[in-house]
């Protein structure tokens, strides 16, 4: 039990190191999803005083489930069919069993982490079922005939605890590692220690997704169009002298970033470098800075504070600078507005000098 509880932390330390990594965007919603597991592997019961290596034997599974939200799951999970227990000194005699559980998968990457897609994912599972043993041939037709061995058949409560590990290959495949304790009624391996009797599983597995539903296209901001207003009449009268035009000097400086980025790095810190000189070079110009974040991924809350970073550190870079603070007025929009119509322009901070 303690070397389960073990793998199992160690697969979520890791997990969580690997969620940290940036997914790619999908193009269909995380959840809800249904789901068929097939998965192999070995499983031993406890046995007393019997060395446990040599009651090991295989088993197999198949599951059919469906997880609700991100979150949130459950399955129907059937689990048999060989096993073996040992009688000291070397007598060991095999039997045959099926388990069916219900269970419910919680994704603890989800839960503790900021997106509902990882490519790789840790499932707290929990279940309860009906464990059926038969075939106990090998003992009750033996001279070590136990005094409560059972014959014909032998039903039993399980109740499960375990942990796995899924990796995303595809859209629709993932693989997995399932490790499991379950703890079954008293003489299901026919011997009687008054406490319940457990099973360790460990299995390999091959899951098929299916059932995603299409992620909705994000919204396009609204264009407002100002109504023409009527021409004027034409009145006739003397042209007067063109009055030599000033253009008053103007810089546009669109800075982008990658996902989680508040800070300009590389070529969109050379362009505040060049927003710097241009304000230096125009003493009587001010700066309007505005940060966005695109509405594709995050939440509001998250990207408000987002694009609120981008605006300051940018404003900070400019008083740094010498730019006097009265010159910058400063402005975050969140993902309420999104000036471009790709999605990953909108992590941006636009500055208007004029």
């Amino acid at each position: 039990m303690k070397k389960i509880l073990l793998l199992a932390a160690m697969a979520f330390t890791s997990v969580l190191t690997m969620s940290a990594q940036e997914s790619s965007e999908l193009d269909y919603k995380p959840a809800p999803y249904m789901f068929i597991g097939l998965q192999g592997g070995l499983q031993t019961t406890i046995a007393e005083d019997y060395d446990q290596l040599k009651l090991i034997t295989p088993t197999a599974s198949v599951s059919f489930g469906a997880f609700f939200t991100p979150v949130v799951g459950a399955r129907l999970h059937v689990n048999g069919i060989w096993n073996k227990s040992g009688i000291k000194p070397d007598f060991e005699y095999n039997y045959n069993y099926v388990t069916t559980d219900l269970d419910l998968l919680l994704n603890l990457c989800t839960l503790f982490g900021r997106k509902d897609y990882y490519p790789l994912n840790v499932y707290l599972i929990g279940g309860v079922g009906l464990n059926y043993a038969w075939n106990n041939d090998d003992l009750i037709n033996s001279a070590h005939a136990l005094p409560f061995a059972w014959d014909d058949y032998r039903l039993s409560h399980n109740a499960r605890v375990g942990a796995m590990l899924d990796y995303n290959i595809a859209k629709h495949w993932s693989v997995n590692l399932e490790v499991s304790a379950n703890s079954l009624s008293d003489r299901y391996n026919s011997q009687v220690n008054q406490k319940d009797d457990w099973q360790l599983t460990a299995q390999l597995g091959l899951a098929y997704k299916f059932g995603f539903k299409k992620k909705p296209a994000p919204a396009p901001v609204p264009v407002v169009v100002e109504p023409k207003p009527e021409p004027a009449p034409v009145v006739k009268k003397e042209e007067p002298k063109p009055v030599p035009v000033v253009k008053k000097p103007e810089l546009r400086t669109e800075i982008f970033y990658a996902i989680r980025e508040t800070i300009p790095v590389g070529a969109e810190k050379a362009k505040v470098e060049r927003l710097i000189k241009f304000l230096k070079d125009n003493p009587n110009t001010k700066v309007a800075v505005t940060g966005y974040a695109d509405v594709g991924t995050g939440n509001p809350k998250i990207n408000m504070g987002y694009s609120k970073g981008r605006a300051e550190n940018v404003a900070k870079a400019l008083t740094d600078a010498g730019i006097a603070a009265d010159r910058i007025t400063v402005d975050a929009k969140g993902d309420t507005v999104q000036p471009f119509s790709e999605n990953d322009k909108n992590r941006v901070t636009i500055a208007i000098a004029e």
